[in-house]
């Protein structure tokens, strides 16, 4: 993890320490200042519950006559001073609150106020003493050393003992890929131990009466879980992008899974409500699930609709179009179980489906007609089979080469020299092209050469023909090959020859060339001479 982050996490673990140093000593201060206020009040309010004064009885003795009057001043003198000191409090109060109120108004101390600082340093001082003798603090303490020196023993008996730990996964065994994945994790093993520990002695301290508290494994926990997805994120996630995503996601849902703020949090996505939707509207959840569940499903998607058509395009027992079709329709296919499953996952009713197609039909008709048509005109061409991969085709601009892919929107040609033209489906239905190899790969082609006007050109064919057919590329039907006068041209006579070939002349194949070098050995060895163009320059005086 980058030195940043590192950082980051200690300010974070040093604001909650400083949050519960100031929590526990308001709470201390509030409890001294509000106990003598309650006796007072006690005091105070004590005596003024009412005293039911006796009945006379119907004939009184003088000396209890005296004793209930003199009960009688008791009481009203009681009353009197509990008055007075009622009075007095209720003007103190008075005069403090004027006092105050004259006071100039403070914005509160200054956070470098070195008086301040002191006080918050002692009070610090004081909580940390007062952990210190706490025996949950210190239990808490012994519990993540305790994880921090067994993780790594643990993990190491663990890639010991287990041989899908120890041993790699070997080329061509079964569910490799689940193998290579289920290896990759002992690089991080140490920290699934630690996480799984801690947890483990928090569960452990908070069933013991005397130490029951777990703030501070909690804290060690969440710091032990940002690591252990960090790593897992770096060692399954190869695209950068991806990477950044999982770690401003994961991490913090984990955090607030581990200090158990995650339920309040989902609670608050579901209760903000984005698109009124009847009974089942959408909610910021529903979009954070349609973006998970979306990107997970989708990604799975990919690598299953790749391994699928290849399985698919290694059935020798199918030509080449059924291959293709068969195989685009499996990309279909499981691209609508995706969104299905995507959407069941986000919790968004499959009625929804409907605002989705209208929305899609509109996007039709105002702006996408033309990719619609190369969509439909791709399926009319596997379906047709007008033009199969690996056809030679020539397009209405003049560009040529070998049919690689048909995709859904367009299709790529592989020109004779290497390059790729990404060609609309529509130009095959629309326009008019040739094609080769549609379905025949035999092909003919020409040799052209010329010979000197004193040759004797009626055993030419008897030379030429023969040499031409002993070539093994040349095939002998639909036609042998034949050789064909041409012109009298000023210098020499011209002539082809004509012949069939199973291939297009070029890449690998040199038809042309290697017939070139037949005709001008074979007609070296017989003598027969090429002419060149000649001038005569006569010098007239």
């Amino acid at each position: 993890m980058s030195p940043r982050l590192l950082r980051a996490f200690f300010i974070v673990l040093i604001c909650c320490f400083s949050l519960i140093f100031t929590q526990n000593v308001d709470a201390q201060t509030t409890e001294e200042t509000e106990t003598p206020v309650a006796e007072q009040v006690d005091d105070q309010t004590a005596p003024e519950t009412p005293v039911e004064a006796p009945e006379a009885a119907p004939e009184i003795d003088p000396a209890e006559a005296q004793l209930l009057e003199l009960a009688r001043q008791k009481i009203e003198t009681d009353r009197a001073y509990y008055q007075a000191l009622t009075e007095s409090a209720k003007a103190e109060d008075i005069a403090v609150t004027e006092t105050e109120a004259d006071l100039p108004v403070e914005s509160g101390p200054s956070l470098f106020d070195p008086a301040n600082l002191k006080a918050k340093a002692q009070a610090a001082l004081k909580q940390v003493i007062s952990w210190l003798k706490d025996p949950s603090f210190l239990a808490q303490i012994g519990a993540i050393i305790l994880a921090f020196f067994l993780a790594p023993i643990f993990a190491a008996q663990l890639r010991k003992k287990l041989f899908f730990f120890r041993d790699p996964p070997e080329k061509g065994m079964k569910l490799k890929i689940v193998r290579d994945y289920v290896y990759r994790v002992r690089n991080f093993l140490r920290a699934i131990m630690l996480v799984a520990l801690l947890a483990l002695f928090a569960v452990i301290l908070k069933a013991i009466p005397m130490f029951e508290q777990t703030w501070m494994v909690k804290i060690a926990q969440g710091i032990a879980v940002v690591f252990l997805i960090y790593r897992a994120i770096k060692e399954f996630l190869s695209n950068e992008l991806l990477q950044k995503i999982g770690i401003w996601t994961a991490i913090p849902l984990a955090l607030l899974a581990v200090f158990g703020y995650l339920d309040d949090f989902v609670a608050l996505l579901d209760g903000t409500i984005v698109i009124p939707m009847g009974d089942s509207p959408i909610t910021a959840m529903t979009l954070v699930k349609l973006g998970v569940f979306g990107g997970l499903f989708f990604y799975l998607g990919n690598l299953s609709s790749a391994k699928g058509q290849d399985a698919i395009r290694s059935q020798e027992s199918l030509d080449d179009s059924t291959r293709e079709v068969v195989a685009k329709l499996f990309q279909i296919i499981l691209f609508v179980a995706v969104v299905i499953l995507v959407m069941s996952f986000a919790g968004i009713p499959l009625s929804g489906l409907v605002l989705i197609f209208s929305a899609v039909g509109l996007g039709v008709g105002l702006g996408l007609q033309p990719i619609a048509a190369n969509f439909v005109s791709g399926f009319i061409i596997l379906f047709d089979r007008s033009v199969r991969k690996g056809d030679f085709i020539v397009l209405p601009d003049g560009q040529e080469g070998y049919v690689e892919a048909i995709n859904m929107r367009s299709t790529t040609v592989e020109t004779t020299d290497g390059k790729d033209i990404m060609v609309p489906n529509t130009t095959f239905i629309d326009n008019t092209y040739e094609n080769w190899t549609h379905t025949d790969p035999a092909q003919r082609y020409e040799v052209y050469f010329g010979v000197a006007y004193d040759t004797d050109i009626e055993k030419l064919e008897d030379i030429l023909i023969p040499a031409i057919s002993a070539y093994d590329k040349v095939l002998m039907k639909p036609e042998v090959p034949d050789l064909e006068l041409r012109e009298f041209g000023p210098y020499s006579i011209n002539f082809a020859i004509e012949f069939w070939v199973s291939g297009i002349d070029d890449g690998e194949n040199k038809f042309t060339s290697d017939l070139n070098f037949i005709v001008w050995r074979t007609l070296k060895e017989n003598g027969i001479v090429m002419p060149l163009p000649q001038r005569e320059v006569k010098n007239l005086k």
